[in-house]
């Protein structure tokens, strides 16, 4: 049984406010000085952990929400191979 629609809703909605945060927080660091937009170690620091922290943070929802998985999901994707440029030597 998979959650339902008031999960889906919980899930974006819970995202969409992390994101925020994540930025606004950002700019507070920024305003106050702990950042700053002249060093490239904080801007490049940011920008990649920016989006690992978004990603923690759907793991967490999801994990939270019952959207959990098992090895059942992690299946290799085969293609069909009746394609004819799929099968021309």
């Amino acid at each position: 049984m998979s959650p339902g629609q008031i999960a889906d809703h919980t899930f974006d909605t819970g995202f969409r406010i992390a994101a925020v945060v994540g930025v606004f927080g950002s700019l507070i660091l920024f305003g106050h000085g702990v950042l700053s937009v002249t060093n490239p170690t904080h801007v490049v620091t940011l920008v990649l952990l920016f989006p690992v922290y978004l990603l923690f943070v759907a793991v967490a929802l999801g994990v939270w929400l019952g959207y959990e998985t098992d090895e059942t999901d992690l299946e290799r994707v085969k293609r069909d191979t009746d394609d004819l440029q799929e099968r021309w030597p």
